[in-house]
């Protein structure tokens, strides 16, 4: 393990691609903030980024919505089982949002839900780090509320300008509901926080469990070509270490609040840079877990996916199918 080195790569380190004409029309609206909506003309390039980066977010909310979901029969009271039925609900209707747009951005590929879906099982695209991760304890629902919608928050807020403005109009939405989300974790946390001594060790239990992986969810702090473009094209305006940094500064200090360690020795504010040093996680095994679904929960959440979406297949089919009647009998009158 190595600790994470002061200096850090910033969206000012991003250099220019080559443009042709059309491309240098398309960048020098991005520089002047413009909005790009689905009708507008973009690059493949820009297309495809877009595809992939959102793809990756609504499935995550997708697959993110199964470690809270085995904790709804198991809450506490009905008030807590009520509250995390409501957050399941919200998280798959934020995938789907999310898919929607891709859906809009693959229309010219030919791109469809169907294919958008199965790609979960298929392997053709990944999910968050955390979302591979096992649940053992009520007070890793709480966890996963309060610290994972928080670094979700984190990421998603960055986002809020991105220039793709259908993925923009849907992210204000998504921020929303995500801050009552998070609330609804702190407030698991905090009452097992001022419980017992075997309800706070529980808690500590989940914070030691999650905190590697937390420092993942932003994903290496070196900036890979793909996130420099990304970047350039303003679909991002944040590296994953500057927003590493920013949660850090925020959630830290309130794990601390709370009486919790944290389980790095080596984690520290650096006054003089203005940055947080960590104990850096294995990038590696954890891209690995992430590329190929090696995690502790990665294959029964997929298969757990692939079962629902099987499970209602004969819905979509029915759907389709009243659709086309109804604009057969639209067509004949």
């Amino acid at each position: 393990m190595r600790t994470k080195e002061p200096d850090i790569a910033t969206t000012e380190d991003v250099r220019e691609p080559v443009a042709s004409e059309q491309q240098r029309v398309f960048l020098e609206r991005i520089d002047r903030g413009e909005k790009i909506e689905a009708t507008d003309w973009m690059p493949d390039e820009y297309r495809l980024l877009l595809i992939k980066f959102i793809q990756m977010h609504g499935v995550s909310e997708i697959m993110g919505a199964f470690p809270e979901k085995e904790w709804v029969p198991k809450a506490p009271t009905l008030r807590r089982k009520l509250g995390m039925m409501s957050k399941v609900q919200d998280e798959m209707g934020h995938g789907q949002l999310l898919l929607s747009v891709v859906q809009e951005l693959g229309r010219p590929l030919g791109l469809t839900r169907e294919q958008l879906i199965s790609d979960i099982f298929t392997g053709r695209t990944k999910f968050h780090n955390v979302f591979h991760m096992p649940a053992p304890s009520w007070a890793d629902a709480g966890v996963i509320g309060w610290l994972v919608d928080g670094a979700a928050i984190v990421s998603q807020a960055a986002l809020l300008d991105t220039s793709y403005a259908p993925y923009a109009r849907v992210l204000k939405r998504i921020c929303a509901e995500e801050s009552f989300h998070m609330q609804h974790g702190e407030s698991i946390v905090l009452s097992l926080a001022e419980g017992t001594a075997s309800q706070r060790q529980m808690l500590q239990d989940a914070v030691n469990r999650w905190w590697e992986s937390l420092i993942f969810f932003f994903g290496p702090p070196d900036v890979s070509d793909a996130a420099r473009k990304m970047i350039r094209y303003r679909i991002r305006t944040k590296t994953n270490e500057e927003l590493r940094q920013k949660f850090l500064s925020r959630y830290v200090p309130r794990i601390h609040a709370l009486g919790l360690t944290i389980p790095d020795p080596d984690l520290h504010f650096d006054p003089l840079s203005g940055l947080w040093h960590y104990t850096a996680p294995d990038w590696a095994a954890y891209g690995r877990m992430v590329r190929d679904n090696t995690g502790p929960m990665s294959q029964a959440r997929i298969a757990l996916r692939q079962q629902a979406h099987e499970g209602q297949r004969w819905v979509r089919e029915a759907m389709r199918a009243g659709a086309a009647q109804l604009a057969m009998e639209g067509a004949r009158a």
